[in-house]
């Protein structure tokens, strides 16, 4: 499985410069004034992971297939949204579908570039658009409480805890903090999810900087780093200008570029494995001579369903998963080295898959 990310933002923030470095196209279109990005731009994009290339070479795999995410370049968003202001109702349909939110910040100066509120303030701008998600969600909860007292009053348990869990929000709303701050009971947890609100979608901070800035950020990047550990929320610093240059050069002119920045990898790394820990996700891998191929799945998920996101079939009938740690594959050389060196290991249906985990699954039909 991989996941959804949308980018969102005030506008001229640098969303769509993002979006076109980390898709490798022009899909959307990055211009100088509002709402240039008219539909939520839909982009995949393979997950670079060295671990994958290095079990291909020793497996002398002819297909190498990473796993992929999928990022959705979202219209930008202004003050009054929440009434529908701008583009408002059309952003707020579209961040319902992603899983997590990457909220770009402007944190560079550059007077060319207009700033829809007329400054250069990354936090004001955080705030906005939170705001905005909340006056959104505190207008939802209420319809939908109003839409419950029905059902409430004739004892359907279903209504009584979405009330009850609706009411949690809405207490949270009312006092200025976004929904994802409500603790959720482990027995409450896919009602929840249920409810779609806005604000209890995880946020990753993107500091968009200037080119000479992406190595060590700057005082408006300090400030969104200070907002996002008060928050428990994650941040990133990347220049979206220098990652849409690399991303038309060759690997070799890429890493070249890179250095000459200053910079060890590309921004679309970080931003990647920050996605991945926002998420709680990992990886685990299937290797053989036809492929090598990453798969995609929640931190403590099981191997039955590990095998599901293979195939259903897989986790239906599932006997057992044969499993290799991925240091031990490539510290013994592949996978009869390591099955000689008692390092494969029969794993049944309660055993939690591990980041980097080489498995091959063994199902009944």
């Amino acid at each position: 499985m991989g996941f959804r990310m949308g980018i969102v933002g005030l506008p001229n923030v640098g969303k769509s410069t993002l979006f076109n470095a980390l898709t490798r196209t022009a899909a959307a279109q990055a211009a100088n004034f509002p709402f240039c990005t008219i539909e939520p731009n839909v982009g995949e994009v393979a997950v670079p992971d060295e671990r994958l290339d290095k079990l291909a070479v020793l497996a002398k795999s002819k297909q190498v297939i990473p796993t992929r995410m999928t990022f959705v370049d979202i219209a930008g968003l202004v003050k009054g949204a929440s009434k529908g202001e701008g583009l408002g109702n059309q952003f707020l349909a579209n961040i319902r579908e992603v899983d997590a939110i990457a909220h770009v910040l402007r944190c560079f100066e550059n007077g060319d570039v207009t700033h829809v509120e007329g400054r250069v303030d990354p936090v004001a701008d955080a705030e906005t658009i939170e705001t905005e998600l909340m006056l959104a969600d505190i207008e939802s909860i209420e319809k939908r409480m109003q839409g419950l007292v029905r059902k409430v009053r004739g004892g359907d348990k279903e209504a009584v805890q979405q009330e009850r869990l609706l009411k949690d929000a809405l207490a949270m709303l009312e006092e200025g903090k976004p929904a994802r701050l409500v603790e959720v009971d482990a027995e409450d947890a896919k009602a929840w999810k249920m409810l779609q609100l806005l604000t209890t979608k995880p946020v990753l901070y993107v500091c968009n900087v200037s080119e000479d800035e992406a190595a060590a950020g700057n005082a408006h990047s300090e400030s969104v780093a200070a907002m996002a550990a008060a928050e428990g929320n994650a941040h990133v610093i990347i220049s979206a200008q220098i990652e849409e240059e690399i991303s038309q050069l060759e690997p070799d002119e890429a890493e070249m570029f890179l250095s000459e920045m200053g910079l060890e990898e590309a921004g679309l790394d970080r931003l990647i494995r920050a996605g991945y820990d926002l998420l709680h996700l990992q990886t685990y891998f299937t290797v053989g001579p036809k492929e090598a191929r990453a798969w995609t799945i929640r931190t403590g998920t099981l191997a039955p369903q590990a095998a599901g996101v293979i195939h259903g079939d897989f986790e239906k009938g599932f006997i057992r998963a044969e499993t290799i740690a991925y240091d031990d594959f490539v510290t013994l050389g592949g996978e009869q080295a390591a099955k000689d060196a008692g390092k494969m290991r029969a794993e049944g249906k309660g055993y939690p898959v591990k980041d980097g985990d080489v498995m091959h699954f063994l199902f009944n039909t």
